[in-house]
C-alpha cells in the first residue's frame, strides 16, 4: 500500500512503481515486452522503473538492453558477472529498486503486463503483498503439468510453510515488506517460500499463463529438479526426520534379524540363509547411502551459508540505479 513518502509540503508527488525483470538469452523477447509495459503504465498515474536483470546472457540481450536505455531513461539494466540463476537474479533486481511497491515478473509475456493495474490496485487497497496463482499455462506438457501438481503436493506435506499450487514470482510487493526481504541473504534461494513465510497483508490473485511471445524456456529439467530439492531442503527437516525414524525402525528389524540368524546357526540352516543375508545388506547399505545423502545434502547448505559469500557479483549498473553500497532505511544492502 505504500508508505507515503510522497508528501512533501503538502504537495503530492507521484508514486514510483518498480519492475524487476530477470533475463537470460531472451533477445527476441525484451524488445516486445518493454513496449508492452510502456503501453500499460504510460495509462496509470504512477512513475515507473523498469529494472532488467541479464543473467549471464550469450546472445544479443545485452546489447538490446544498452540501446533501450539510451532510449528511455525508466529502462535500466543489471548485467551480472555470470549466471546466477533465476531467484538471485530476481534478488539482485529487488536490492536496486526503489519504488514505493516492486512487482517481479518474467520477460517473456507468460506474465501479462495487463495484469498489472490489477496488482497495482490491489496494493492501493491495502494488501502489501499481491502474489499471482496460475490457474494454468497455455500450451504447457502434460509432463510438466503433473510434476508441478505432485511437487507441490509434496512440498506442502513436508514444509513448515504452506506453498501455494501455481504460485510464481509474478507478485507484487509493497516496499516495507522488500526491506524487510533483503534481510534474508541465503543463498540457496527459494522466494516463494521466503515471502510466504514473512507474513504481511497477502492477498492472492488468479490468472492463466499465455504462451511465451517467443523462444523456448531455459529452465531445464536439472535447474527444475534443483529449484525442488531448494525448495524442500529451505523449508523442511522432515526428511531429516524421515531418516532417524527409519534408522529407529530398521535397528528394531536388525535385531529381529539377529534373533533369526542365531537361530539359524544352531539350527544348523546357515548355508540356506546366505541369499538372505545378502539381500539384507544390499537393502541397508542402500538406504544408509540414500540418508546420508540427504543429510549431506543439508551439511552442503550449511557450508555454503557460512562462508557468506556475495549472492551475486554485478559486472554493469545503469547510470540511472543508485549503488548498493550503504545503509538505507536500517537494511544493509550487499550482493
Amino acid at each position: 500500500m505504500g508508505a507515503n513518502r510522497n508528501l512533501t509540503g503538502g504537495t503530492a508527488i507521484m508514486k514510483k512503481i518498480s519492475l524487476v525483470v530477470p533475463v537470460y538469452n531472451e533477445e527476441d523477447n525484451i524488445e516486445h515486452f518493454t513496449a508492452k509495459v510502456k503501453e500499460v503504465m504510460s495509462a496509470q498515474k504512477y512513475d515507473y522503473e523498469l529494472i532488467f536483470v541479464d543473467d549471464g546472457s550469450k546472445d544479443r540481450s545485452r546489447e538490446i538492453l544498452r540501446r533501450l536505455e539510451q532510449d528511455d531513461k525508466r529502462v535500466c539494466s543489471i548485467f551480472l558477472a555470470k549466471n546466477s540463476g533465476h531467484q538471485l537474479a530476481l534478488t539482485c533486481g529487488m536490492d536496486y529498486a526503489e519504488g514505493d511497491a516492486v512487482i517481479t515478473m518474467d520477460g517473456d509475456m507468460q506474465h501479462p503486463p495487463e495484469l498489472l493495474p490489477e496488482l497495482i490496485a490491489r496494493w492501493e487497497k491495502g494488501a502489501q503483498v499481491v502474489q499471482t496463482i496460475r490457474e494454468t499455462t497455455e500450451g504447457v506438457s502434460l509432463f510438466k503439468r503433473l510434476t508441478s501438481k505432485y511437487y507441490y503436493r509434496l512440498m506442502n506435506f513436508l514444509a513448515e510453510v504452506p506453498i501455494r499450487a501455481g504460485g510464481s514470482d509474478f507478485r507484487l510487493m509493497d516496499r516495507q515488506v522488500v526491506l524487510e526481504f533483503r534481510r534474508y541473504r541465503e543463498h540457496a534461494r527459494f522466494i516463494r517460500g521466503i515471502v510466504g513465510s514473512m507474513g504481511y497483508r497477502q492477498e492472492l490473485f488468479t490468472f492463466v499463463a499465455p504462451q511465451r511471445f517467443a523462444g523456448t524456456s531455459k529452465f531445464s529439467l536439472r535447474k527444475m529438479l534443483n529449484f525442488a530439492v531448494d525448495g524442500i531442503l529451505a523449508y523442511s527437516r522432515v526428511p531429516l526426520r524421515i531418516s532417524l525414524y527409519a534408522g529407529f525402525l530398521l535397528g528394531f528389524a536388525s535385531i529381529l534379524y539377529f534373533i533369526n540368524v542365531i537361530y539359524e546357526r544352531y539350527s544348523g540352516q546357515t548355508v540356506e540363509g546366505w541369499a538372505t543375508i545378502v539381500g539384507m545388506m544390499l537393502l541397508f547399505g542402500g538406504i544408509q547411502l540414500v540418508f546420508l545423502g540427504i543429510m549431506g545434502e543439508y551439511i552442503g547448505r550449511i557450508f555454503e551459508e557460512v562462508k557468506a559469500r556475495p549472492l551475486y557479483s554485478v559486472a554493469r549498473l545503469s547510470p540511472t540505479l543508485t549503488p548498493r553500497n550503504k545503509q538505507e532505511d536500517g537494511n544493509v544492502l550487499y550482493g
